[in-house]
């Protein structure tokens, strides 16, 4: 009988972009079973990977009597079904899951950290966001941060164990395929999408790609632009992602420019990026905070510079004026001079370009990756 391990997400989107591939890999040797929120759309997910499901709803959210309810409801499914491991991932996911398992006596019970919301908080909610992230430590067994500058983060605040901490591979939370994420293969979608988005074969492209919050640098990106190209017709911005106006919204100013601009192009949530990332000269990602994120391998993959934020996981894929260029995050003079030297300086951009796939292929391999879990978990023993 192979082991059972459980993986759990808040929402089921995260299982669909953090995890793609991966569970499905990993029932070669364990029984899996994916939990999330959103049961339809959860089913939907287990069958593509070929694993059993079970619907727990979650919240993004505080909301102290879901959240117990959630935690209750995960207490007995993990009573019931004993499984070997449980690796949770996102905030609330890790604090239901957990918490559950460590009262149900699951024997080890990981976590991924991709980042921490508390960064950017004040007051109050960062008390409740800090207590919360100790709480799952120290119920965990073990901790994943995905990238090497969220592992000295959460020593610095003294929020774990260094013993607990751990990352795996050379961060991430799934790797790359670059098979998948090639420009080679989209060749003959170039004019399609350039057409239906109603982009210039000759137009200059910067993409955005993520939630439209305010903590991902939206507010100085569309600023940044507006202000560096208002006078250039054949300049765009791609913005690919939704808006979140509960959790953290943009300012009016610019959802404004977002909407009347007609440089800046709003493509809402796209489950293939790689079209937009195809006809795009450079990634833009001024993000304040991040574990490692995933959309900058992606962007380097497509073959594209990319500028980012100077912050933990950003700084570990892009190299400074190798195949992206830094930026201060919430700067957005400094932004928008880097902007101008993409578009202005040629060779500099050429030189970056040249550089940005062969910089993510050997280092964050997909395949790769997911043999550094699974020894991660087979070195527990059964």
């Amino acid at each position: 009988m192979k082991p059972k391990l459980v993986r759990v997400t808040t929402v089921p989107i995260s299982l669909e972009k953090l995890l793609e591939g991966q569970l499905k890999f990993m029932s070669n040797y364990f029984n899996v079973i994916a939990i999330s929120s959103d049961n339809e759309r959860l089913k939907k997910f287990g069958q593509h990977e070929g694993v059993a499901t079970f619907c727990i709803e979650m919240t993004r959210k505080v909301t102290p009597l879901k959240d117990l309810l959630a935690i209750w409801k995960m207490f007995l499914f993990l009573r019931t079904e004993r499984p070997f491991i449980i690796h949770t991932h996102t905030p609330k996911a890790g604090l239901v899951g957990i918490l559950a398992a460590y009262f149900s006596g699951v024997p080890n019970r990981l976590h991924t950290v991709a980042g921490l919301p508390l960064l950017e908080a004040r007051g109050f909610k960062r008390f409740i966001l800090e207590l919360v992230e100790r709480i799952v430590y120290s119920c965990a067994t073990k901790v994943y941060p995905n990238s090497f500058g969220l592992r000295d983060i959460i020593i610095q605040n003294n929020l774990c164990k260094s013993r607990k901490l751990e990352v795996i591979g050379s961060g991430s939370s799934n790797g790359i395929d670059t098979d998948y994420f090639n420009p080679e293969i989209f060749s003959h979608r170039n004019y399609l999408t350039r057409d239906e988005w109603n982009i210039g074969v000759n137009d200059f492209v910067f993409c955005f790609i993520g939630r439209l919050v305010g903590d991902k640098g939206v507010n100085e990106l569309v600023l940044s632009f507006i202000q560096a190209f208002s006078e250039k017709e054949n300049v765009k911005l791609i913005l690919v992602g939704d808006f979140e106006a509960d959790l953290d919204p943009l300012t009016k100013e610019t959802l404004f420019l977002i909407q009347n601009s007609n440089s800046i192009v709003h493509t809402g949530y796209q489950s293939d990026v790689r079209p937009f990332l195809h006809i795009s000269n450079a990634f833009v990602f001024p993000s304040y905070r991040e574990g490692f994120p995933n959309v900058v391998l992606q962007a380097l993959a497509m073959g594209i510079p990319a500028i980012v934020s100077d912050i933990n996981g950003c700084n570990e894929i892009v190299q400074d004026a190798y195949n992206g260029v830094f930026v201060r995050p919430k700067n957005a003079d400094e932004l928008r001079a880097k902007l101008l030297e993409l578009y202005y300086n040629v060779d500099f951009y050429n030189t970056m370009r040249a550089n940005a796939r062969v910089s993510v292929i050997d280092k964050f391999q997909r395949g790769k990756f997911w043999n550094a879990t699974l020894q991660e978990y087979l070195q527990l023993g059964h």
